[in-house]
């Protein structure tokens, strides 16, 4: 059973998180964006999509008070849990107390440097294992997906639509920047749904379970990925106008140099970013690669 507050309950349960918390004096923050996980259910389907192993090396992102964080002890080599309140601090060191293979760290998931906090050999397989706060879910989901941290795979718990953005397909509504952004980066999947009760407070929507697997190379070939990710900016920064203008507003180039490199790319300037897939962006970027030099130069 993982360590609970009080009466053998475990924390994976809305009777031991209320103990900690009353023990710790803890009031959830919504600045921090703060739902402790109550449910055994949702924990081991993260844990079963995990696939964790004693070799492994874990960071988990916002450990709040714990609950993931001794779950993951129990199956992984090693484990590095990181909270940027210092609040929860004394309640996860009195619930981590006992296990020797996990590290405490106080930071800011969007200023550490990730690639310093992960534990064990050279050789660990990496994985990120986190409830990610809704308010900044995606943007450190990005930087967990940077190919300098060598991730196996990385499974995080967000708002359902941001899971659904995640891993929307060309065409679907849900397809975005963000879906560009990190299907360059892996492949994403949806193993499971969450409800509101799952989490103590309950938030006010359903949220998702999303794997993520990282590409050992991109999957497109691109001349510069700055310059690919502006691209892709650009291109749903204005999403009603038609591909060639909003690249042209976007980008700061001339409609009719954006005109010649959609024709160059095969892609129709008429068409709108939603409708693109991960090879027409590439091919954009490679049509535009001259032209957005001359900009920047």
């Amino acid at each position: 059973m993982i360590p609970g507050g009080s009466g053998g309950a475990p924390l994976a349960s809305p009777e031991g998180t209320r103990a900690i918390l009353r023990r710790f004096d803890i009031r959830p923050a919504k600045r921090w964006g703060q739902h402790f996980l109550v449910s055994p259910r949702a924990l081991d389907r993260i844990l079963d999509a995990a696939g964790l192993d004693a070799v492994d090396s874990v960071l988990e992102v916002g450990a709040g008070i714990g609950t993931l964080t001794t779950a993951l002890a129990l199956r992984a080599g090693w484990v590095t849990a990181l909270e940027v309140d210092r609040r929860l601090l004394a309640a996860l060191g009195a619930v981590t107390e006992f296990l020797a293979n996990v590290r405490l760290v106080a930071g800011d998931a969007l200023a550490v440097e990730f690639a310093d906090l992960f534990q064990g050999p050279p050789g660990a397989p990496r994985k990120a294992v986190a409830n990610l706060p809704y308010n900044i879910a995606a943007p450190v989901l990005i930087r967990l997906l940077d190919p300098t941290l060598h991730l196996v795979r990385a499974v995080v718990t967000v708002q359902r639509e941001v899971g659904e953005r995640i891993a929307a397909a060309p065409g679907a509504e849900a397809y975005g920047r963000l879906s560009v952004a990190v299907q360059y980066r892996g492949v994403p999947r949806i193993v499971s749904r969450v409800p509101p009760g799952a989490f103590l407070p309950a938030p006010e929507v359903e949220s998702a379970i999303v794997v993520i697997v990282p590409h050992a190379q991109p999957p497109v070939a691109v001349p510069d990925e700055a310059e690919f990710f502006r691209v892709v900016a650009a291109g749903f920064g204005h999403r009603r106008k038609t591909l060639a203008n909003a690249l042209a507003r976007g980008l700061g180039l001339d409609v009719r140099t954006v005109d010649a490199a959609c024709v160059a790319a095969g892609v129709s300037p008429r068409v709108r970013a939603e409708t693109l897939g991960l090879e027409a962006f590439a091919a954009l970027a490679r049509a535009l690669h001259a032209a957005l030099g001359d900009v920047t130069g």
